[in-house]
């Protein structure tokens, strides 16, 4: 094992010892890790034809509309300001990609909402476009829970896109969200976005949106990154009211599901 790697596990195994509520996060969440190839199931996820179209039309918007193209001038100062640091966009798996970015970006945008919880934050690029199209808005705040990686390289990385003057809108709850988002929807009551970008495994993916639709408020939306890893929110969208879009951009990585509450 090498000197660095060694240093790693040191400053890891300290961390913990300090904060033993992370310590257990961590331990729940590798054992619902090593369990989700057996309780996980796949499930038919069509793309809905004219993804973009049928979005606007649940947010009530007509298309085309100003908001999409105005992500385009978003995606790329985020990519040249990012370019400089050791965070590059799309360098790594735990990202978003412009597709889900570009879906966020409207539904914030259209819905002007005044409370939106994410779960999932890594290098913060989501984080990132929600606090700008809220800054855009003049109104509402930003909540993620998150649980950054130990590792040396991500763990300093956390939130790296996420400049200080974006900040004022945005509360960062460090933790699981099996620990810490059932709590923090109690604080805020109703809400109007809920996005899911953490661990996708299907009990913890299940959890979340069983947690979090109760919290939103009518007309309020659910987004979901990375639907096809396993049938959670396929199993999710049937049991809802609402009729579940399955949106799949040229430039995207996977599938992401959205759904209006009635």
């Amino acid at each position: 094992m090498s000197a660095v790697r060694v240093q790693d596990t040191a400053r890891a195994i300290a961390y913990l010892a300090a904060h033993p509520g992370e310590a257990i996060d961590r331990f729940r969440s590798k054992i619902e890790h090593s369990r989700d190839p057996q309780e996980r199931r796949s499930a038919d996820y069509s793309p809905s034809l004219d993804g973009e179209r049928r979005l606007h039309e649940l947010l009530d918007t007509p298309v085309p509309c100003p908001a999409a193209e105005e992500f385009e001038a978003v995606w790329s100062n985020l990519e040249q300001s990012l370019a400089g640091s050791s965070s590059y966009v799309g360098e790594w798996v735990h990202d978003a990609d412009p597709g889900m970015g570009r879906i966020v970006w409207c539904v914030v945008r259209h819905l002007r909402p005044e409370k939106v919880v994410e779960t999932g934050v890594a290098r913060g690029i989501t984080s990132r476009i929600l606090l700008d199209a809220l800054d855009r808005n003049g109104t509402g705040g930003l909540w993620s829970v998150d649980l950054p990686m130990l590792r040396s390289r991500w763990h300093e990385q956390t939130a790296a896109a996420v400049p200080l003057d974006r900040r004022s809108r945005w509360t960062y709850v460090r933790g699981s969200s099996r620990r810490r988002l059932a709590g923090l929807l109690a604080d805020l009551g109703e809400i109007d976005l809920f996005i899911h970008d953490s661990a996708h495994t299907q009990s913890n993916m299940r959890y979340e949106f069983e947690t979090a639709w109760p919290a939103l408020r009518s007309g309020g939306v659910l987004v979901s990154h990375d639907i096809t890893m396993n049938a959670a929110f396929h199993d999710f969208a049937a049991a809802a009211p609402g009729e579940p879009l399955f949106v799949r951009y040229p430039d995207g990585r996977g599938l992401v599901g959205v759904l209006v509450k009635p």
